[in-house]
């Protein structure tokens, strides 16, 4: 499936046109290399990275969906990997982490 469609589908982008536009300006990873054209096509197992509002999201495609559906109907085509991290760098402080009684911590 292409990169484009399936980031509609799988609901990323309101517009298949959004999607190619995300494409064409270098934004969207697959397995760590950028993808470089809207045709590109995805397989289940894929790791995709992908700049969101809230930031980064990295996603592992477990299936490929057969139709642009209800929200629900999408999530189970991926999970997202490392959720638990913030990828917001300006979000980190600069300070190294303490340890207990203000010792650092590697």
């Amino acid at each position: 499936m292409r990169i484009d469609k399936l980031l509609w589908f799988l609901r990323f982008a309101k517009t298949r046109g959004l999607a190619q536009k995300w494409v064409d300006e270098g934004h969207i990873r697959r397995n760590g290399n950028r993808v470089e054209r809207t045709g590109q096509p995805t397989a289940v197992g894929d790791i995709l990275t992908l700049p969101l509002r809230g930031g980064v999201l990295v996603i592992e495609l477990l299936s490929l969906p057969a139709r642009r559906g209800p929200a629900a109907e999408a999530r189970e085509c991926y999970r997202v990997l490392d959720g638990e991290r913030n990828f917001a760098i300006a979000e980190r402080s600069n300070e190294p982490p303490e340890g207990p009684e203000g010792e650092y911590r590697p």
